[in-house]
């Protein structure tokens, strides 16, 4: 580091006299297809200070690219690299989209086609119950059937 007057000025003071732009591309890492992001990152996802408040760093090189962000939609990174800050693997969409466009579990049920025993979930065979959530009606009632006789044997008893 400089040291004017004999004393050792620490890296971050320099860092003030940095633009944001230059701050911000020194901690990125552009290869062939993905542009990653070397500063601090938090849950997979790069984050970037801007007077003094943390930002999300993918949502700061959308910005400056010139991409806008409507109320009530989210990013979402169409490489699937949280740490991603390419301008061009960004998409705004809902908060749901984004969702079920990932891995949760909730995603890998909302793609599922066939119940956990192999029956479709089609048009005639898909309970939709109230808390969203969907049920295999031919599951339902062999389960109701099942539990029907099985009371029929206690009961014979």
């Amino acid at each position: 580091t400089f040291k004017p007057g004999g004393f050792a000025m620490p890296a971050t003071y320099w860092q003030r006299f940095k633009s944001l732009e230059e701050r911000f591309w020194e901690k990125v890492n552009k290869t062939n297809s993905c542009w990653l992001w070397q500063g601090t990152i938090t849950d997979g996802y790069g984050q970037f200070g801007i007077n003094r408040r943390m930002m999300v760093a993918h949502r700061v090189a959308y910005e400056w690219a010139g991409g806008i962000v409507p109320e009530g939609m989210e990013l979402d990174h169409l490489c699937r690299n949280r740490s991603c800050v390419n301008p061009s693997h960004l998409e705004p969409v809902t908060h749901q989209e984004n969702i079920l466009r990932g891995q949760s579990p909730s995603a890998q049920a909302a793609k599922a086609t066939h119940c956990p025993k192999g029956h479709p979930y089609d048009l005639f065979n898909t309970y939709f119950r109230p808390d969203g959530w969907r049920d295999c009606r031919r599951c339902q009632r062999e389960g109701k059937l099942r539990r029907r006789l099985e009371k029929e044997l206690a009961n014979a008893d």
